[in-house]
């Protein structure tokens, strides 16, 4: 068992209806236009679980942060954004976490790009020295950089479940082979880029996740969020160190937390985790502030 703690009751916009909440979105479409509206909110989810507990400013910056990215991938890829002002009746705490988006037909992957070995990957190669499907060479432990970045697809899964690693064959029978040639060759160009930008900044980009959708016209679309702290791994690279857990730039003081003796939770128990203390809380916001401020090199206010 697992999902929300407290599952939030969407707010009523005149003229936009809420489609869907998510781990920490919601998504409304304006009956007028027909465009989708993102809103981010400040909510955490950590082993399965969206938290009773927000973190201020993570919505703003996951949605700033998105932006900067979509403007340095342009030339690769278009992305759904079409614009950031807020629609007529949004009340004033949807600013600076709210994307207006054009509707596309979603495509049912989740595509993951790693150029280190960690995570679900990690456990796989441990098993069988593959990850999903592709083998790996020997000796390579938590935190290495693999020989190249690889395409590992995930099956989407509802709030609560686990995305489930998939082959790349299984993704082409589900959206056909030319359409999951067309999913590898980008999202593996997009970490390329992002990688070194990255990299130039002293940050190293072990693996992320990506969302496309195909407009009206059948190309394309990068969609979602990108390359934010909720959907990548951010490592300081004066830190790296392969054979043990990466340092990051993302909610680790929070899974931290919760599986330590303080918060009194166990995690294999059906029973939903506790609120967050006030010092975990401005931890992780520090931390994703920091991400950003690395990133784009600009200070957050």
């Amino acid at each position: 068992m697992s999902g929300f703690v407290e599952k939030p009751e969407p707010l009523q916009v005149p003229g936009l209806v809420h489609l869907h909440t998510g781990k920490v979105r919601e998504l409304y479409r304006n009956s007028e236009t027909g465009d989708l509206v993102m809103v981010a909110s400040d909510r955490v989810s950590a082993y399965d679980w969206v938290l009773p507990t927000e973190i201020p400013d993570k919505g703003r910056v996951l949605t700033r942060l998105s932006l900067w990215w979509f403007d340095r991938l342009a030339d690769l890829i278009p992305n759904h954004v079409v614009s950031t002002e807020l629609p007529a009746g949004a009340p004033a705490d949807w600013e600076g976490r709210t994307l207006v988006c054009r509707s596309l037909q979603m495509l049912p992957v989740e595509c993951v790009a790693r150029g280190y070995l960690t995570g679900s990957g990690l456990v796989e190669y441990d098993a069988s020295r593959t990850v999903c499907g592709l083998a790996l060479p020997e000796g390579l432990v938590d935190g290495s950089e693999l020989p190249a970045p690889i395409f590992t697809p995930a099956t989407k899964a509802a709030v609560g479940d686990h995305d489930e690693n998939v082959s790349y064959e299984e993704v082409a029978r589900q959206v056909g082979a030319e359409t999951a040639a067309q999913l590898r060759q980008t999202t593996l160009a997009v970490y390329s880029r992002a990688r070194d930008i990255a990299r130039d900044r002293g940050i190293i980009l072990a693996d992320t996740k990506f969302e496309f959708g195909r407009d009206e016209d059948g190309g394309l679309v990068l969609a979602d969020e990108v390359l934010t702290p909720d959907s990548s791994r951010f490592w300081p690279a004066a830190e790296w160190q392969p054979g043990r857990a990466q340092p990051s730039y993302d909610k680790q003081f929070v899974r931290d937390w919760l599986t330590s003796p303080a918060s009194g939770w166990d995690r294999r128990s059906e029973q939903p985790p506790p609120p967050l203390p006030q010092e975990i809380v401005e931890a992780t916001r520090a931390k994703y502030v920091e991400a950003y401020e690395l990133l784009t090199g600009s200070t957050w206010q």
